[in-house]
């Protein structure tokens, strides 16, 4: 019985290197920069870490493949290094030997890439997916459409021109009718100046006729 058992674990360590090498066609390189990224407070990579990343990319792959339980056993990992990076691959629910096809397993991290940097308290610069672009995040709409914006701005500019045009218009006329205005004033001011001082009133020339007659 014991000898079944060492056999079974032999056999599933040396398909898992099979399954699981460099450069394989459905096989993606993990690179972490813990140190980086928190400096004096980074953690130790070690076997419990290695196990949280395996639970995440699980979780990720039952959020992708709805009805499908993906366990830790199913997420390959080899070529640990120190530094830490490695590569790993997903193994399909219902066959030991069959991979999840790398389409898959990308749109998984990228759905859950939240997610995943969260739990080791990282970001898409400091825990890469080799191959696989960092998340962008979704941009801001603004409140107002910009055609409303440069629509507004436009109209702004036209309503100030025509102000600052009937503007002009009213002065140039006002100060146009301003001389006509004074030489009236002049004109009037003129001939009850001259009935004053005497130089011609009517009243007083029929009064010189009476007194001649």
């Amino acid at each position: 019985m014991l000898e079944k058992v060492f056999i079974l674990l032999f056999a599933s360590t040396a398909l898992a290197q099979e399954l699981c090498r460099p450069d394989a066609p459905e096989a993606y390189k993990v690179r972490l920069s813990i140190k980086t990224a928190l400096g004096n407070e980074a953690y130790e990579w070690n076997d419990n870490e290695m196990y949280l990343f395996q639970a995440t990319l699980a979780f990720a792959m039952r959020n992708q493949l709805p009805g499908q339980q993906f366990e830790v056993s199913n997420i390959i990992v080899c070529n640990i290094t120190p530094r830490v990076s490695f590569w790993f691959v997903v193994t399909s629910v219902n066959s030991p030997t069959t991979l999840i096809p790398k389409q898959n397993v990308e749109n998984a991290i990228k759905e859950a890439r939240h997610r995943i940097n969260s739990a080791f308290l990282l970001t898409d610069q400091t825990l890469e997916f080799l191959g696989i672009p960092p998340t962008l995040a979704s941009p801001i709409a603004p409140g107002t459409p910009p055609w409303l914006i440069a629509f507004g701005v436009v109209m702004g500019i036209v309503g100030a021109a025509i102000v600052y045009f009937l503007g002009t218009a009213i002065i140039r006329r006002t100060r146009k009718k301003t001389p006509d205005e004074d030489e009236e004033a002049k004109e009037a001011n003129g001939i009850a100046g001259e009935n004053l001082d005497g130089i011609y009133n009517s009243t007083f020339s029929d009064e010189d006729k009476i007194t001649e007659m």
